[in-house]
């Protein structure tokens, strides 16, 4: 059995991103000691997508945060870009549905193959 290192990554992934390579590694935290501060970092970061009832609305958010578990900053690129992608889409969807947001329609036909 190989011992592999994992640590905590706070990722932002824009709603603009074509793949892992656009996902912007924020912070890490290296043990369980420093999750409580990243996690604080995380909420901090997502806050503005909560609706009045407090609850996160993916539709109000600007980027699409996650904290991932691994071993390096590439892979939590890749994982939180797969996390990420449905909400992204939803994000876009429900932009191009209320507002005529031709920029959200443009993202949606041409990286994630969608017409509305």
């Amino acid at each position: 059995m190989i011992y592999k290192q994992k640590f905590y990554y706070l990722c932002k992934t824009p709603l603009s991103a074509e793949g892992p390579k656009d996902v912007e590694v924020v912070d890490r935290a290296d043990d369980t000691k420093q999750f409580p501060e990243l996690f604080k970092k995380y909420e901090e970061m997502r806050s503005h997508a909560f609706n009045d009832d407090d609850l996160y609305s993916i539709v109000r958010a600007d980027d699409i945060y996650d904290l991932v578990r691994t071993g390096t900053d590439k892979e939590a690129k890749e994982v939180a870009y797969e996390n990420a992608e449905p909400e992204i889409i939803t994000n876009l969807q429900h932009r191009v549905m209320q507002g005529n947001d031709k920029n959200a329609e443009g993202i949606l036909k041409d990286v994630h193959e969608i017409e509305l």
